[in-house]
Parts: C-alpha cells; structure tokens; sequence
C-alpha cells in the first residue's frame, strides 16, 4: 500500500476529475471520502448512485481553503464566521442556516440547511491545497457500511464504478464530529450532533 503523499499532479488529477463531471475517492484528515462537483447535477446523482444513497439525505460542501468557503458563504454573519475561522480546517462538519439556499444539490431534503467541510491539509494531503472546486464529498463507502481509512477498505463496487482513486495511506480513521451552528449567529448555541475527533469539551473551549 502506498503510503506517500500526494503529489502536485495527483492534484490536478482529482481537479480535473472534477471539473469534467467526474467522481473521485480522495483522503481527507479523517476517511476517504467521493468527491464530484457540487453544482453538477448528474455527476451528484452519480455519486449518490455509486454511494448506494438516497439523493434526499444531505451531503457536504467541501472546499481545500478556508478563504475559499467564506467567498463561497457571503451570507454568514460576523458571530458564524469568527466560529468557522476557530473550527476550520479541522476534522469537523458544520451545519449552517442556509436562507438564500446554497447549493441545493447537498442539501437533500433540507434546503434551509448547508453542511461544510475545510479539512486539515496535513502531510499527507498537503496537496490537495490547490484545488479551488467546491466539491460535493461523502464517506466513500456504500449505506450503512463502514467508513474506510485504507484504500484496501474500498468496497470493489465503488472502485470499480469511480473515474479516480487517489491513495495517500492510512488515515485518521474517525469520522468528523457533526456541529450544528444553525442558531449561533442569534443566540451563541450550537450542538454537537456527532462526537469525532473533537468532543463537546474541546467545542466548547472554541465556542463559548
């Protein structure tokens, strides 16, 4: 099993998988997750194909900059975006009121809600820093099943059926933890939904 980095050119690989409406398996700081642009219809509906996933579950935004998300998000306010500046990057995903509905094609059924995703770009995935696309991302394994940390733990369905796989070794191996922001701009509260690499203790010391 390769255990190197990821080069410029595995980059630009996964960028131009994308921008020509491809699915890709790709390393973030926790799993491996699929990766398609968000904003393509029929490549989202593909990936939820693949995935095994009903297209009304709700996936996440993720972009390789921060500074790229807060262009993306112009509607947040001050309260949310000095939060989003703590937690991010991060091994967390967070859930944003999403009035002027961004990215429908994420939301599922709860257009009014938006998860996002900025990962830490350890070694591993340092590359993938250039990246500029939005991408739709999900756990690269099918419903129900476990998330993989390996390229080896991929399910042969969604090898067989991706247009790339970019294998930077070992991950993490825990899933991020799920924080909802949706009423922090208005009042401060916020819940953690799903405990991951960061407990409510550690949330709290960032938030509060």
């Amino acid at each position: 099993m390769s255990t190197a980095p990821l080069t410029a050119d595995q980059a630009e690989l996964l960028e131009r998988c994308i921008a020509v409406g491809g699915v890709a398996v790709f390393p973030a700081d926790t799993v491996y997750g699929l990766a398609c642009d968000a904003n393509d219809k029929q490549a989202v509906a593909r990936l939820y194909a693949i995935k095994r996933r009903s297209p009304q579950m709700p996936s996440a935004v993720l972009w390789f900059s921060l500074q790229l998300a807060l262009a993306s998000l112009p509607q947040l306010g001050p309260r949310c975006q000095s939060a989003l500046e703590r937690l991010l990057p991060g091994a967390v995903t967070l859930l944003l009121d999403n009035p002027q509905r961004r990215f429908p094609l994420a939301c599922g059924s709860e257009p009014a809600t938006l998860g996002i995703r900025v990962p830490a770009l350890g070694k591993q995935i340092e590359a993938l820093g250039v990246v500029s696309w939005p991408i739709l991302q999900s756990s690269a394994n099918l419903g129900g099943q476990p998330a993989p940390s390996r390229i080896a733990d991929l399910a042969p369905q969604i090898a067989e059926q991706v247009d790339l796989v970019l294998d930077a070794g070992p991950l993490a191996g825990s899933a991020s933890s799920v924080i909802d922001l949706r009423r922090y701009e208005d009042d401060g509260s916020w819940q953690l939904l799903r405990e991951g690499p960061l407990d409510a203790e550690q949330l709290s010391a960032l938030l509060d």
